[in-house]
This record gives structure tokens, C-alpha cells and sequence, in this order.
């Protein structure tokens, strides 16, 4: 079929008006949303790079430990007539904690005491037969052998008389085991054995365990490569050590450190230390675990940034640094190490610098940011 030559030129025109309309769309749809390959700025929060003191610190996981741990046991056998104290009491050095009965061991005190007396008796008649031989002796009336056998008696008894003043002691020595008194200050655990029953001496399970808890000791262990900066630390001044119960809002408790082992532990690569605390608010308990702070000395111009400013990638840590035109720069960073919120970098920024503590997820080197106001601040 044959086209008449209007017919084509209209079709032409029609062409040409859709383009247009087309073209002047995308033009439109552009003006709209701005320039091409230009993006919004990202919202972020941002941070000064400061030079200060920083203290050096380390910071670890230790157990709370009793200064001192008793456990009670009774020296003699017999049944048990009273318990002076309850659980959980705190007791003072030299106070009475229990009491055995005490007639068995009077009485072997009183047989002791009636040996004793007799034998004293018989001695010191002995004494006298022996000088009494010793005049006939001289007068040629008893014999010489009559003579050294009575000295011989005499002086076997003086020996039993020896031998029953030490069994008299012992008898008084076992008496005072009857009664049991505290030999520490402290604080007593569950009751093992009540009124009643039979103890025997020196029993594998004791009568009660006391912990002293007030001074009371931290033990942690650090890395060996740490060693020599702790000695070198610790023979200057004494070391400043804090403990904090973990999710405990208070103040940490503060003490020195008192003990550094005498060899590293090969299984683990730590060296055993202790803190002793005062410990009179009895915030630290024996078994705890707790968050421990030693302070060894201060750095004096230390380079610090947030620590949420530092991020991990593929190639070590690095900050996002703001630069004057609101693009930033992705800065490798070398990290000395981190106390609380506060990291010390020991390369890669300097002090003056503004690094982005919040919202680097939405960054890439170059990103155009707006760094958002402070709290409390004006925008």
C-alpha cells in the first residue's frame, strides 16, 4: 500500500515532538534533583585530636583472695557442748569460737597431778634412804653396792617425778584444746559440726572456715613481655592498683601492689601479682571477680582521640580525618594503647586535628560530611 507524501510528513513531525517532550522531561527530572554525581553530605559526629598526660596503665581480669584462711579443727576428741558465734559472724582474734567437754581431760589432768604427788613422795625418800646409806657406807656398816643401788632408785624416781610433771603439762595443754578460740580476725563461714555431736582430733573436715577479709589481697597475672616494665615501675615508687566489682557504679577501691611471683607461668605466659586493699567497706569479697587498673607511671604528651573514632579494616587501624573543605581522609593510624574511652596513637594524626567518632559507616575517602553539634552546643 502506497503512503501520499502529507501522510509521511506528518509522521515525521509527530517523531520529532515526542523527542522533545522526552528530552525536555529528563531535563526537568535533573533540574529537580541537582547536578549529577553531586552527593548529599553525610551526618557525623567528630572529635579534636589533643596532646596530654596520660597515665600508663593496665588493665586486667583478677580474684579477690582472703588476707589470711583458717580452717578450724579440733586438737582433741570429745563431744561438742557449745558454739559461740553463728554463721556468717565476724569474730576478733582471741575470741571464743567453741567448746568440748572438758571432764575426760580434767580428769586425766587430776590423774597426772595424784602421779605426780606420789612419786614425789616416794623420791624424796629415796633421797633420804640414799644418805642414810651413804653415813653407814662411811662406817663400814652397809656395803658399797648396797650403796649404788640405792642411789640408782633414787635416781630413777627423780626421773619418773620429771617424767610426771611433763605428763601433768601435757594433761593442762590438752584441757585448753576444750575450749577453741579464734586465732585471726575475721569473718566465718557455714557452720559444720553443731552441739552435740562427737569431733575428732585433727578431722579432715573442719568445725568452720574463717576468711580475713579486711586488709584482703587481688591476685591477677599479666603478660611476661610486661615484666620488666612493672619492676622498673615498682622499684621507682609503689604501684597504685584499682579494683572494681564488675557492674558496680561506685569509685574503684584502691591498694598497692604487695607481691610479684617468682617465676612466669609457662602454660599460660603470665606472671602472677597481688594487690593488697584496706578493704574496710568490705566491697571486695574473697572469690570475686573484678576489673583490675594498675597504674605505673605517666606519659606527659601523650597524641589522644576517642577510641570510637579508631576503626579495624583489612590493613590495621585508621581514622577518618576531617579536612577544612567537609571531605575527609581515611588516616592509617599506629595505636600505643587504649585507656577507657581514650586511645593514644602513637602515629598517624597530631594534635589540632578533627577525626569522626560516629557514622563511618556511610564514609569512603573523600565523602563530603556535616559534622553534627555537640551536645550542648548551639548548631
Amino acid at each position: 500500500m502506497k503512503l501520499h507524501a502529507p501522510l509521511w510528513a506528518l509522521i515525521a513531525t509527530s517523531t520529532v515532538v515526542a523527542a522533545g517532550c522526552s528530552a525536555g522531561g529528563e531535563t526537568l527530572a535533573s533540574s529537580k534533583s541537582g547536578s549529577p554525581g553531586v552527593s548529599a553530605a553525610v551526618p557525623v559526629a567528630a572529635g579534636m585530636v589533643v596532646q596530654k598526660p596520660m597515665p600508663i596503665t593496665v588493665e586486667v581480669v583478677g580474684t579477690a583472695e582472703a588476707y589470711s584462711t583458717v580452717a578450724i579443727r579440733a586438737q582433741v576428741t570429745g563431744e561438742l557442748t557449745a558454739v559461740h558465734f553463728k554463721d556468717g559472724d565476724d569474730v576478733a582474734k582471741g575470741q571464743l569460737l567453741f567448746g568440748l567437754d572438758q571432764r575426760p581431760l580434767e580428769a586425766a589432768l587430776a590423774q597426772a597431778e595424784a602421779n605426780l604427788q606420789r612419786d614425789l613422795a616416794q623420791a624424796a625418800n629415796a633421797r633420804s634412804q640414799t644418805e642414810r646409806y651413804r653415813d653407814l657406807a662411811q662406817r663400814g656398816i652397809a656395803t658399797k653396792e648396797q650403796l649404788e643401788q640405792q642411789t640408782t632408785n633414787a635416781a630413777a624416781l627423780d626421773a619418773t617425778v620429771a617424767a610426771d610433771r611433763a605428763a601433768v603439762a601435757n594433761a593442762e595443754v590438752q584441757l585448753t584444746y576444750a575450749t577453741i578460740a579464734s586465732p585471726l580476725s575475721g569473718r566465718t563461714g557455714k557452720l559444720m559440726v553443731h552441739p552435740g555431736n562427737l569431733v575428732r582430733a585433727n578431722d579432715t573436715a573442719p568445725l568452720v572456715v574463717i576468711n580475713q577479709i579486711a586488709p584482703l589481697h587481688v591476685s591477677f597475672g599479666v603478660p611476661e613481655a610486661q615484666l620488666p616494665e612493672f619492676r622498673r615501675a615498682l622499684s621507682q615508687h609503689p604501684l597504685e592498683v584499682e579494683a572494681r566489682p564488675p557492674n558496680d557504679p561506685a569509685p574503684p577501691s584502691r591498694g598497692r601492689v604487695s607481691f610479684i611471683d617468682n617465676a612466669v607461668d609457662q602454660t599460660s605466659g603470665t606472671i602472677e601479682i597481688r594487690g593488697t586493699f584496706p578493704n574496710e567497706d568490705r566491697r571486695l569479697w574473697p572469690g570475686q571477680f573484678v576489673n583490675v587498673t594498675v597504674t605505673l607511671g605517666t606519659e606527659p604528651n601523650a597524641t589522644v582521640v576517642a577510641s570510637s573514632a579508631v576503626q579495624n579494616g583489612q590493613r590495621g587501624q585508621f581514622v577518618f580525618v576531617a579536612k577544612p573543605d567537609n571531605t575527609v581522609e581515611l588516616r592509617p593510624i599506629q595505636v600505643s594503647r587504649t585507656a577507657g574511652a581514650e586511645t593514644i596513637v602513637r602515629s598517624g594524626v597530631k594534635a589540632g586535628e578533627t577525626v569522626v567518632t560516629e557514622g563511618q559507616l556511610r564514609l569512603i575517602p573523600g565523602s563530603r560530611i556535616a559534622i553534627k553539634p555537640r551536645e550542648g552546643e548551639k548548631p
